[in-house]
């Protein structure tokens, strides 16, 4: 059987001869890449130009294909792992408050070298970095990603989100003139942030082990033995849940603007990401549990 690859522009990008039936997608990304050079990472094939990308695992023989068959690809661009974007947008809020909080000249002049620090500026310093070296823990061991490469652009809209929101943030946290709210609102807040936290990474050890290693198997997720799962109960993405909780919290122990600025902005992309899942879980899973909601239990 022989399969002619065509660009989206209708130009023969390459011909697959000796194909069989169960010849997988990814096997003809490995051709085309072959006789094209091009990266089995930048290349989206599809039935038709203007088609959805056919997953990896499609076949020949389940796509229907017969001899002298066209397919398409589409050259998706420079991509970039998306291990190494999330250790770029992570590392460098770490980078960046921790600088902010030791108060340099540049931002502060000659005032950030004698003001006092309210207790509660160390405590939020060190709630900030303990979010972010979970976060780069959480992407060298615990997560998995199901696709290898994004691309290369979002490595710079990324950073470009976490590291100006971080320096707005750490700005007024750490500026001569906070005030520090009342005990009650920075012990309270600091709470939250912590359950949030262990929440937030009990989920994302829950979501690991439904996917064994080296595979794309999806399964319905359901709580496990550790208590912080049973929010799996009520909704879709808990990982989404605590962690707009952890900074919900970081915002009630500062009492700033800037970081409930963040927290919402946040809250917004996370919802807009469960909403999808929550929809793509339910398309999928006809048994799905019809009571969860997407990111806030019997709200949304």
């Amino acid at each position: 059987m022989e399969i002619e690859v065509l660009s989206t522009s209708g130009k023969s990008v390459a011909v697959l001869s000796n194909v069989n039936p169960t010849m997988t997608v990814a096997e003809i990304k490995k051709e085309v890449q072959k006789q094209k050079g091009m990266s089995i990472h930048r290349q989206s094939i599809r039935l038709e130009a203007k088609g959805q990308s056919l997953k990896d695992e499609d076949s020949v023989k389940t796509l229907e294909l017969r001899n002298g068959a066209k397919i398409y690809v589409r050259d998706l661009g420079p991509q970039i792992g998306w291990k190494t974007v999330f250790l770029a947008e992570y590392a460098g809020p770490l980078v960046v408050y921790l600088w902010i909080y030791q108060r340099p000249w540049l931002f502060y002049g000659d005032a950030g070298k004698v003001a006092p620090m309210a207790q509660v500026v160390h405590i939020a310093a060190i709630c900030y970095a303990i979010h972010y070296v979970k976060r780069l823990l959480e992407t060298i061991f615990v997560h998995r990603f199901s696709k290898a490469t994004m691309p290369f652009f979002n490595l710079f809209k990324n950073c470009s989100y976490y590291w100006l929101f971080t320096a707005y943030v750490a700005y007024h946290v750490n500026h001569p003139k906070f005030t520090a709210p009342s005990a009650a609102w920075i012990y309270g807040g600091l709470a939250l942030f912590a359950i949030s936290e262990l929440g937030n990474l009990s989920i994302h050890v829950a979501l690991r082990n439904l996917r064994p290693p080296g595979t794309k198997v999806r399964r319905i997720p359901v709580p496990t033995g550790n208590p912080f799962t049973l929010l799996f109960n009520f909704v879709s993405c808990p990982n989404y849940t605590y962690e707009f909780g952890s900074w919900l919290g970081f915002t009630i122990m500062t009492s700033c603007i800037p970081a409930g600025l963040f927290a919402l902005a946040g809250m917004y992309q996370m919802s807009i990401w469960a909403l999808g899942k929550h929809k793509a879980y339910k398309k999928e899973f006809p048994n799905y549990p019809k009571s969860r909601k997407a990111i806030l239990p019997f709200v949304l």
